[in-house]
């Protein structure tokens, strides 16, 4: 059930020891599950509760978690040093996990911490650092293994480029569906079916799925309703393999196309090329945005569009397949070979109803972009 080979985590160890040494740390505390399943393999979802791994300088690895992702942790990961706390009225994880530290001789080093992740909530990062006071030094460590995550290996690369695949399985599959009358529910179901027949994973957040005035959201809400005779239907989607994301984001129109929902594709289009042809080593993700800004304030849209247009991707938790960083004002990160974006563009008209988005994941080339999706960048009309 580990999806790599030993080399790669052994090229992903050795990068986060000598990261940790230019830091100045004696040890780790993750809390991402990103950063667990990149460095390990362990795949679990038992990051809703406390669960820390703990790396230390010399590359040992302790992983405290609760019984029932002990088995988990066996199967799915090179961990083998597996400490449980236990479940009970008077649980304080943080005094296993200093109990850990004092075994690994770690008390009074300088210890580095995830703190900015989903997998560790702001009650237990207090209790973290009461529980630790006088026992280590603390310093923040959110971005360490993120950074080293951010160019994918060619192993990962295959999973990324299957996970469009599957991505545009997906769009297939709703293409099939879309008609005057059909059911939210039943694209939704089909695009999934698309994606688990082909040996993909849940997504690490909910399609994206809407029509009518709910076509101008860009987050998932629960509730269906049939399309009507003249529709609009946004959906953002992803192909998932391995826990490795390659997203999609598309407006199907219904019936036909009046000459605004034409004019904003044609937008769209064209922010997405300009965007792809600034993805290139070298450049910054604020370069990228900026095109993104520059087309559609120059095409009269600047009222319309969004304040960032995507974001890496790689292998994710819930509740968000967004990965850091993203694409907005200024960003100085830097391009570089191998790493993967999604390019959203979205334009969203309250005063006349009108919604239209176009994006897709490509990785960075030694050249540029290399767009993953085989769908041509056409409006679609059914």
């Amino acid at each position: 059930m580990i999806h790599f080979e030993q080399a790669e985590f052994d090229r992903r160890r050795h990068a986060v020891l000598a990261s940790m040494a230019r830091e100045g740390l004696d040890g780790l505390l993750l809390f991402d599950p990103a950063s667990h399943y990149w460095l390990t393999g362990y795949d679990s979802f038992g990051y809703c509760f406390f669960q820390c791994m703990v790396v230390r300088a010399d590359g040992d690895l302790t992983l405290l978690t609760r019984a029932p992702d002990l088995r988990q942790a066996r199967q799915t990961s090179l961990v083998r040093d597996i400490r449980i706390w236990v479940d009970r009225a008077d649980a304080d994880p943080v005094r296993d996990l200093r109990a850990v530290l004092q075994d690994k001789r770690l008390a009074g080093g300088r210890l580095g911490v995830e703190w900015d992740t989903h997998g560790l909530t702001a009650a237990n990062g207090r209790r973290l650092e009461a529980g630790l006071e006088g026992f280590a030094t603390l310093a923040d460590a959110s971005l360490l293994v993120r950074r080293l995550r951010l160019v994918k290996s060619e192993a990962e690369l295959a999973f990324v480029r299957r996970a469009a695949e599957l991505a545009d399985a997906a769009l297939d599959a709703a293409i099939s569906q879309v008609r005057p009358g059909a059911d939210e529910g039943a694209i939704l179901a089909r695009m999934h079916d698309a994606i688990f027949e082909g040996d993909g994973d849940y997504p690490a957040n909910p399609f994206i799925i809407g029509s009518g005035e709910k076509a101008l959201l860009c987050r998932y809400a629960s509730g269906r309703r049939r399309l009507a005779a003249r529709d609009q239907l946004t959906l953002e989607f992803a192909g998932v393999f391995r826990q490795y994301h390659a997203c999609s984001m598309r407006t199907l129109l219904v019936g036909a196309a009046d000459d605004r929902h034409r004019r904003m594709f044609d937008a769209c289009r064209q922010a997405l090329l300009s965007c792809e042809e600034r993805l290139v080593p070298g450049r910054t993700m604020g370069e990228v945005y900026a095109a993104h800004a520059e087309t559609f304030d120059r095409l009269g849209y600047g009222p319309h569009r969004l304040n960032a247009c995507g974001y890496s991707l790689g292998a994710v938790y819930a509740p968000s397949w967004m990965d850091w960083p993203m694409f907005y004002a200024d960003n100085p990160v830097e391009i570089a070979p191998g790493m993967v974006f999604f390019l959203h563009m979205i334009l969203f008209d309250d005063t006349t109803g009108h919604a239209m988005t176009l994006g897709r994941t490509s990785v960075v080339g030694p050249h540029g972009a290399q767009p993953l999706s085989r769908h041509p960048l056409e409006l679609l009309v059914l």
